[in-house]
């Protein structure tokens, strides 16, 4: 395997799912809340794994022909972005809530491993991303594909992880009740931005 193909889908990956968006957004809210970090963070990279795996294997040919599979996506995430938005729009503006050092798990698992789920699987970007980009990019690498999409799902689960347990540093400041407001509106916005882009 070649160290320096897997190094290319390794730093490509990451570029991909650095930019600010709805899914990292939930992964740092979990991270700041240190709720199933863990989980949403390795469902976050298990999916990107499977979407990169499939992108390389060829299945990008497939969606291209099909295109009803992304715009079902983009319909479904728009109203699912639309009704999160809402949803921090509301936390910002009637709940007084504030990090405490030892804080208990509010949200249930399930809950959190559904929004995460949707939050990933009804997002046409990471298609776009993982299975088109990703996997029409992997052919310029004959007979090192399988490096390259080892390479970018490393770095997605580099990357999670990071995101969701570097998230610790930052409590100090989410312990004050107006940073927290400040982030949902934040997320709201950044939600609503996100779905009025999918529809647009």
């Amino acid at each position: 395997m070649s160290f320096s193909v897997f190094l290319a889908g390794f730093s490509l990956g990451i570029s991909l799912i650095l930019a600010i968006g709805a899914q990292n957004a939930f992964v740092l809210k979990q991270g700041l809340k240190q709720q199933h970090v863990f989980v949403v963070c390795l469902i976050c990279a298990l999916s990107d794994a499977i979407l990169i795996t499939l992108g390389v294997a060829g299945f990008g040919v497939v969606v291209q022909k099909y295109p009803f599979i992304e715009q079902l996506a983009r319909y479904l995430g728009a109203a699912f972005l639309f009704f999160y938005s809402a949803l921090s729009f509301k936390s910002a503006l009637t709940t007084d809530h504030a990090l405490q050092a030892q804080g208990k798990e509010v949200g249930s698992l399930l809950a959190a491993t559904l929004t995460c789920l949707a939050f990933t699987w009804l997002n046409p970007h990471v298609y776009l991303d993982t299975i088109i980009l990703l996997g029409s990019i992997s052919t310029q690498y004959e007979g090192q594909q399988v490096a390259f999409g080892l390479g970018a799902i490393f770095g997605s689960f580099v990357f999670f992880f990071s995101l969701g347990y570097g998230a610790k540093l930052l409590i100090p400041v989410f312990k004050k009740t107006k940073a927290w407001k400040v982030l949902e509106l934040i997320i709201g916005f950044v939600m609503a931005a996100l779905g009025v882009s999918l529809l647009v």
